[in-house]
């Protein structure tokens, strides 16, 4: 398969933001009188062109999830959180119909470890010029231990071929209409990973697909990248997905432990 790499525009990412770890910088989206290249607003939604457009050849915009600084995806109240998705879903598919871009791409950062650099809550929608991120899916990477599922409905799994290694989560649904339940399984894999991970994590990613008439979306928990994926692209599974599915099913769904 052909490699692609995104370029990076360095002089522009000098000029970025952070307060990620620099806990006194001012929030660039906490100004919201200052925005600029606002697409759309659903209070307290907002959708924007990114004011600092690092990747070469694409479309960058940002999805403004709260006016809460403070706020986090894991403990929103159910009426904003299916508010968000159904608004950061359908401006995503919306900008793949419009077939201007190869492929587009809808993702969130959460925390140090994650590759992000503002802290208040937000996700990215970027569309790509050149490179279909399909080509690099391998359909086996959504396969996992089943925690809960509803019937005809959203698929909240555990991944056994993880696609980078160790604790992946996976929730599915069709693409025929947005589902609730999709959301609600996404916010209990943040939410877990925040609060009852075995290990301490206060960093994750969620990355959305398209794909074969379905909507995917991975939560990554984000340790420091093991050197075996980095430098041989080797995956490790780790040998306790059985318990931590069956924890996670404790936790939210009431459903008791085997022995």
């Amino acid at each position: 398969m052909e490699m692609k790499h995104l370029h990076f525009n360095t002089s522009i990412g000098a000029k970025k933001p952070e307060s990620i770890r620099n806990k006194e910088a001012a929030c660039p989206f906490c100004a919201r009188d200052e925005l600029t290249n606002i697409i759309e607003v659903d209070e307290p939604i907002i959708l924007l062109k990114n004011k600092y457009p690092v990747l070469e050849n694409a479309y960058q915009t940002v999805l403004i999830e709260s006016d809460d600084c403070h706020g986090d995806l894991s403990t929103y109240p159910k009426e904003h959180l299916h508010k968000l998705f159904r608004f950061g879903i359908e401006h995503w598919l919306d900008l793949e119909a419009s077939g201007i871009y190869r492929s587009v791409i809808f993702f969130k950062n959460h925390g140090p470890l994650s590759g992000g650099s503002i802290a208040h809550p937000h996700m990215q929608i970027v569309g790509l010029d050149d490179i279909d991120y399909k080509e690099t899916v391998d359909p086996e990477m959504f396969e996992g231990i089943v925690i809960a599922e509803e019937e005809n409905g959203p698929r909240f799994t555990l991944s056994t071929k993880p696609r980078v290694g160790f604790y992946e989560f996976n929730i599915e649904m069709t693409d025929a209409c947005y589902q609730e339940r999709f959301a609600e399984y996404l916010q209990i894999a943040v939410h877990y990973i925040l609060n009852h991970f075995p290990f301490k994590a206060n960093s994750y990613n969620v990355f959305f697909y398209h794909i074969n008439g379905n909507i995917y979306a991975k939560v990554v928990p984000r340790f420091v990248t093991t050197p075996l994926y980095i430098g041989y692209g080797l995956p490790q599974v780790p040998n306790n997905l059985e318990w931590m599915a069956e924890e996670l099913s404790r936790i939210y769904f009431n459903v008791p432990q085997t022995v």
